[in-house]
C-alpha cells in the first residue's frame, strides 16, 4: 500500500526531506504523498522513513491503495531504473 497523509498533519516539514523517492510535497493545505512514486520505502529501508520521523502519527497505510512488497519492489525498480 501507499501512505498517506492525514488531516492531523502540521506541516512540521520532517517528512519531505526523508522520503528517498521524492514522493511526498507540500499540497494546498497539508504535505501530500504521491501514490505512484511511494513504496512504502521498499527497495530504501526496512521501514517507511516518513513514519518514523512524523511526530504527530498521521502517516497511515492508504487503504484505497493496496500493494503487495512484489509490487512495491517492482515500483522501486522502475523509479530507480536508468
Amino acid at each position: 500500500m501507499a501512505l498517506k497523509i492525514t488531516d492531523e498533519c502540521i506541516n512540521c516539514d520532517v517528512c519531505e526531506p526523508e522520503c528517498p523517492n521524492g514522493a511526498i510535497s507540500q499540497g494546498d493545505e497539508i504535505y501530500v504523498i504521491d501514490p505512484n512514486k511511494c513504496t512504502e520505502c521498499v527497495g530504501h529501508f526496512d521501514e517507511p522513513q516518513c513514519q518514523q520521523v512524523c511526530p504527530v502519527d498521521c502517516i497511515p497505510l492508504d487503504p484505497d491503495r493496496p500493494e503487495t512488497h512484489e509490487e512495491l519492489m517492482e515500483k522501486y525498480n522502475k523509479l530507480t531504473a536508468g
